[in-house]
C-alpha cells in the first residue's frame, strides 16, 4: 500500500504546528484555517482532534506548563524552592514569547497551572508562610517571570549609535545591548528574582528557613 502524501494527524503534531506557527507569527495570527495550512490539510481534519482553537491553546499551554518544575518545594527552604521554581518558570517560557500572553490570561482550571500552585503554596505554608502571605508571594513571583518573559528589554534598542548618542546623551551605549539581549535579559532576570527574595528575606525573618 503506498504511503499516504501527507502524515497522518495527530494531537502532537496540531499542537506543534500551532506552536511553530504562534512563534513565528505571533498569537494572534492563529486560527484553524491558517493551522491547517500550516499543515497541509483542510481546517475540517482538525475538528476532530481539537474542537476548537482554545482547546489547542490549552493543549499547548498545559504541555509548556508541565516541563515546569516545582520539586525543590520538597526540601523545605521556601527561598531555593521559589528561586528553583521561578528559573525552571522562565526557562520554559522564554522559549515562546510570543505564547506568554495567553499563559497570563489563561483560565485557573487546568490541571498543570493548579498542580503549580498547590506546589508552591503547600511549600511555602510548609515553610512557616501565612496562607494570605503565600499566595501573594506566589503571584508576585508569576508577575516576575511573566514580565521577564514577554518582551525582551534589550532587543527593543537598534545598533545605529547615532540614534541614540545626539538626543539622549545616557543612552549612548544603546547601541550595544542588542547584540548582548540573551546575557542582559538572563541577568536582569536574575538580578530582580534575588533582590525580591533577598527583600522577602529580611523583611520577614520570622519566616526564614532553619
Amino acid at each position: 500500500m503506498a504511503r499516504p502524501r501527507v502524515p497522518l494527524l495527530s494531537r502532537e503534531r496540531i499542537r506543534d504546528a500551532a506552536l511553530t506557527l504562534i512563534d513565528r507569527d505571533g498569537l494572534a495570527e492563529l486560527s484553524m484555517r491558517k493551522l491547517a495550512a500550516e499543515l497541509g490539510v483542510q481546517a475540517a481534519s482538525l475538528y476532530g482532534h481539537y474542537p476548537t482553537k482554545d482547546d489547542v491553546l490549552d493543549d499547548i499551554a498545559g504541555g509548556i506548563m508541565a516541563r515546569v518544575d516545582t520539586s525543590a518545594f520538597d526540601h523545605g527552604d521556601w527561598q531555593h524552592g521559589l528561586m528553583s521554581w521561578a528559573r525552571s518558570y522562565r526557562h520554559e517560557l522564554v522559549a515562546h514569547p510570543n505564547f506568554v500572553p495567553y499563559l497570563a490570561a489563561g483560565p485557573g482550571k487546568r490541571e498543570e497551572n493548579l498542580r503549580h500552585a498547590d506546589a508552591v503554596h503547600g511549600g511555602l505554608v510548609g515553610a512557616g508562610w501565612p496562607p494570605r502571605d503565600a499566595t501573594m508571594i506566589g503571584a508576585a513571583t508569576r508577575y516576575l517571570v511573566m514580565g521577564a518573559t514577554i518582551g525582551s528589554f534589550s532587543r527593543g534598542f537598534v545598533d545605529d549609535v547615532q540614534v541614540y548618542r545626539d538626543r539622549y546623551p545616557h543612552l549612548e551605549q544603546a547601541h550595544l545591548l542588542r547584540a548582548r539581549a540573551d546575557e542582559i535579559d538572563s541577568e536582569s532576570f536574575e538580578l530582580a528574582l534575588t533582590a525580591f527574595v533577598d527583600g522577602l528575606t529580611a523583611r520577614f525573618p520570622a519566616h526564614n528557613a532553619e
